[in-house]
């Protein structure tokens, strides 16, 4: 039985050998096109700087749940950190190691687009598509168009998360084909979950449900289908301590409670799918950039419309139980995307178009790696042109003004498919596959070359040594007042605004406290209170709110933040520095860096080093006797009664005791935490800890999710040595070939 298996055994490693280069070598392809195509948008305003924050942090021993220092995007527990995701905490954990952060996460990238392909070969494999078609598959999904163009340039969580779920289902399949255990099933999806990025999610959650229906009706049992749903729960259970804090604090941020709402913003046609062969598809759904998209986001591969016309689909309506939770899948994910536009913290629909791709890529290459066939070729040619002419129409439709492209696009895909037809046939199938595979290459280098300069670039440096030396040192707790939009892009450089200039979590990579930060759950009031944005960015009438007086305490906002120093835009204030410094405050001069920033510092030294995070005290004698991101401990005296106010936001998850009893703690101006302070008290012991919100249940959940995978493990390993004495044929579904199947008949 070993010697029979091991060529299989070792095709299936040399393909996934194949497969996991030719991403590798995508990578490359595109890398020729645009040096920073992996290293744009949210990934180096958001998640890179983020990274080298959380590893700093992690290496000091200090558990970054909460920083109240950074206002605006401090509480990490309702962030996209991954903070209970242990790949991305080893990933923040070599980030500070790493000078060139466009290089670091290009790394990073490469290596989860790599856990993608082998999942979507994995997947294929198990669905019983030859080897050479599933690598066709793995190769080809990075490269699909959202995926290229928004996961993993910008949107990394969404690349990590889908990289796991694909996983995640590969072992889904083999666990309820009884040819493994829970544990892969399991650990996948608790990866997937606890990405922090609700998206990948939800789609695993659909995922499971596909199979689960899809194994049901395959198998005709419940059994396998049960023990599939049993060990998503418990993944579930152990994921729902990454979610909690955000669900139970979403009523203070912007994102609020649920609601169902369709706007039509990022919502795609269903028709878009009709281009989905196309390179040269510019599709046309409302976003940033107006109707008509500058990047063929809705694109999946030159090969899947057309080679739709070489199946055998009397062979495949015969066995379609086999991989119905394809087409289930896919189906779901179509319908999303055509919205609504947002169901609770679940916007922008274009979103899913991954899973989209994701759906049809592997149900072709599924039906091509099992039941591909050049009968009647006459009829399938032309059948074939056909559906090239549907893609034609549908994508000059969209983008009419690029018609030459189209028109080339159509020559090129026809080229190819007919070269690939000749090789499929002369050669064998692994040939045909490797030239598809290789042609993904120059096809992803086009169409990235061609969406250059790309409309999402920041801008911002590589080399934090480089940022470090060309920023101005400022120490203590920072605010700057500034509008991202108001910086030309000839300016977004070391030698111009981002010189003196942060932006999003750009501070991070500077190792600056900065108030500001990227988030997009930020706090609602806090928000209003400086009119800042998700990107950091603020409005005209933001340097009056910052020393305008809170009326209860009679201090400024910033004397209740505790800032050291405020930084002003000059192309926002440009008349500030005109002005007498607010009382207590003075202009500071920073040499080659006053022609972008006006600085404030206090007169009399920094604020926010003094008295712990003691930002006001009423009628209250407070001393404070130590500090914690989480916790702050004070001695405090009231004849009277008074109240003591924290340099702290007031997000769900605070508690106070007085002596051990507890107290309730308030809110001044809707946003700083608060205790009020009984008359009588002497030498009291006052403490204010924050913890995430629901941590107790979440936790609890989580043992109870491991403990349930044990059971179900242990239940596994149990009915297999049952039929350890048994020879049990191996109920994969074969592939039953016709020509291009890849399988001899």
């Amino acid at each position: 039985m070993v010697e029979s298996n091991a060529p299989a055994r070792r095709d299936a490693y040399t393909w996934g050998l194949v497969t996991a280069l030719g991403v590798i070598a995508g990578y490359v392809a595109v890398l020729f096109a645009n040096s920073r195509h992996f290293y744009t948008d949210d990934t180096e305003s958001q998640y890179a700087p983020l990274w080298v924050m959380l590893g700093r942090n992690l290496r000091d021993g200090h558990f970054p749940t909460m920083v109240p220092e950074h206002w605006m995007a401090g509480n990490y527990t309702i962030e996209e950190a991954g903070l209970l995701n242990p790949p991305q905490l080893l990933i923040d954990l070599i980030a500070p190691s790493v000078d060139n952060v466009a290089l670091y996460a290009t790394v990073v990238k490469l290596v989860f687009a790599i856990i993608l392909g082998l999942g979507v070969y994995r997947v294929c494999k198990e669905y019983g598509a030859a080897l050479p078609w599933a690598a066709v598959a793995g190769v080809a999904m990075p490269f699909t168009g959202w995926l290229l163009f928004f996961d993993e340039a910008s949107w990394y969580t969404a690349l990590t998360g889908t990289a796991w779920l694909v996983q995640a289902w590969a072992s889904a399949v083999r666990y309820a084909r009884g040819r493994t255990g829970p544990i892969p099933v399991f650990v996948f999806l608790y990866l997937a979950i606890s990405v922090q990025y609700i998206f990948p999610a939800v789609e695993a959650g659909l995922m499971i449900l596909a199979v689960v229906v899809g194994e049901f009706v395959y198998q005709r049992a419940w059994r396998p289908s049960l023990r599939v749903l049993a060990v998503s729960a418990c993944a579930a259970m152990a994921g729902l301590a990454t979610y909690l804090p955000s669900m139970l604090s979403a009523k203070v941020t912007w994102r609020g409670t649920a609601q169902i709402n369709n706007d039509q913003f990022l919502t795609v046609p269903w028709s878009e799918s009709l281009n989905a062969s196309l390179p040269s598809t510019l599709p046309a759904y409302n976003s940033w950039w107006g109707y008509v998209q500058p990047m063929p986001v809705t694109y999946i591969a030159w090969f899947l419309i057309p080679a739709l016309a070489f199946v055998d689909w009397r062979k495949a309506r015969e066995n379609w139980r086999e991989f119905g939770a394809i087409g289930l899948f896919a189906l779901m994910a179509l319908m999303w995307t055509a919205g609504p536009g947002a169901i609770g913290p679940l916007r922008w629909p274009a979103r899913v178009l991954p899973m989209v791709a994701l759906g049809l890529l592997l149900l072709v290459c599924v039906l091509l790696g099992r039941y591909a066939t050049v009968r009647d070729p006459r009829q399938r040619v032309i059948a074939a042109a056909v559906l090239i002419g549907v893609l034609w129409v549908r994508t000059f439709s969209a983008a009419p003004d690029e018609v030459v492209w189209h028109v080339l696009s159509v020559l090129g895909i026809a080229a190819l498919g007919v070269v690939v037809l000749w090789l499929g046939r002369t050669r064998g199938i692994a040939t045909a596959c490797a030239l598809i595979i290789v042609s993904i290459f120059p096809i992803a280098y086009l169409q990235v070359r061609a969406a250059q300069p790309t409309p999402m670039g920041w801008n911002l440096p590589e080399k934090r040594s480089e940022m470090k030396a060309a920023f101005p040192d400022f120490p203590g707790t920072t605010l700057q007042l500034a509008d991202r939009a108001l910086i030309p892009p000839a300016e977004r450089t070391l030698d111009g605004a981002y010189g003196s200039l942060v932006f999003g979590n750009y501070a991070k990579d500077l190792e600056l406290t900065y108030v500001s930060g990227y988030t997009p759950n930020g706090h609602y009031r806090f928000g209003e209170t400086l009119c800042m944005r998700w990107d950091t960015s603020v409005c005209p009438d933001a340097y009056r709110r910052a020393f305008a007086i809170e009326p209860t305490t009679g201090r400024s906002i910033v004397d209740l933040m505790k800032v050291d120093r405020v930084v002003l835009q000059k192309a926002l204030f440009p008349e500030a520095r005109n002005q007498p410094a607010p009382t207590g405050w003075r202009w500071v001069d920073h040499p080659g860096h006053d022609g972008y920033i006006a600085v404030l510092e206090r007169q009399d030294g920094p604020l926010s080093t003094r008295d712990g995070r003691i930002a006001a005290a009423d009628g209250v004698t407070a001393v404070s006797e130590s500090e914690s991101d989480r916790t702050s401990r004070v001695r405090v005296n009231s004849d009277l009664g008074g109240r003591v106010v924290f340099a702290r936001l007031g997000w769900p998850g605070y508690r106070a005791t007085l002596d051990g009893n507890e107290i309730p703690v308030e809110l001044v101006g809707k946003t700083f935490a608060a205790v009020d302070i009984p008359a009588g008290t002497r030498d009291g012991e006052l403490e204010l800890s924050w913890q995430p919100p629901g941590w107790k249940l979440g936790a609890g959940a989580a043992l109870l999710g491991v403990l349930g995978v044990g059971a179900l493990q242990w239940l596994s390993l149990r009915e297999r040595r049952r039929r350890s004495d048994q020879s049990v044929p191996a109920d994969a579904p074969t592939a039953e070939s016709i020509d291009l199947a890849g399988v001899p008949r």
